[in-house]
């Protein structure tokens, strides 16, 4: 009877591939040293798993359905600028927080989009796993595919929360990347994006 039950318990017991995200947290709780029964941590899994599912879920989205059409057609032809774009990332390393601004520009090319809609595309590349430079990229690219601009830049300045908590614990360090497409590749145009970039307003906006 002993070997009986054993054995089916063996058989039930989740593998790896088989338990579910949850069990996952509450596993990696316990080989931490915690107590995954206390009071504190009872919900934590299901917290975690929620939490993940919003911190990723850039996966779900796709540039051009994110726009919605939100092109309008246009008689001009100077720069755009929408700049200090909250941003908020994970490490694909250690999958720690990075978080910062995000300064983007194009030159329309008888087309431009709702302001509102590149704060989302943000959002579709950085609620992923990512790295700050191929982050950087993606919305470059993105931007340039959906509206077909004369050039696009794109600056993302951030702190690591993998330097700061960790590693070298650099507290007061960021990152700062650039993509230049386009029109931006000329010393003039990119001149004057990261001088309006670095530029602060009578309001302070």
């Amino acid at each position: 009877m002993k070997a009986t039950s054993l054995q089916n318990h063996t058989e039930s017991a989740p593998t790896l591939e088989s338990a579910s995200f949850e069990q996952l947290i509450r596993e990696t709780l316990a080989r931490l040293g915690e107590d995954p029964s206390r009071e504190g941590l009872l919900d934590t899994p299901a917290r975690v798993v929620k939490s993940f599912a919003y911190l990723t879920s850039g996966y779900n989205l796709k540039p051009a359905e994110v726009v919605n059409g939100a092109l309008f057609t246009v008689d001009y032809d100077e720069m755009v600028i929408v700049k200090d774009i909250e941003m908020f990332s994970m490490c694909e390393h250690h999958m720690l927080p990075f978080f910062g601004k995000v300064h983007i520009a194009y030159i329309p090319n008888g087309k431009v989009i709702g302001l509102s809609k590149l704060p989302r595309l943000v959002e579709v590349f950085a609620r992923r796993l990512q790295v700050q430079e191929r982050l950087t990229t993606e919305l470059a690219e993105a931007i340039q595919e959906i509206i077909k601009p004369q050039g696009v830049g794109v600056v993302v300045e951030a702190r690591h929360l993998c330097m700061m908590m960790r590693g070298v614990e650099k507290q007061h360090s960021a990152a700062v990347t650039s993509a230049m497409l386009g029109a931006f590749r000329q010393q003039s145009t990119r001149n004057e994006f990261l001088s309006l970039v670095r530029q602060k307003s009578p309001t302070g906006v």
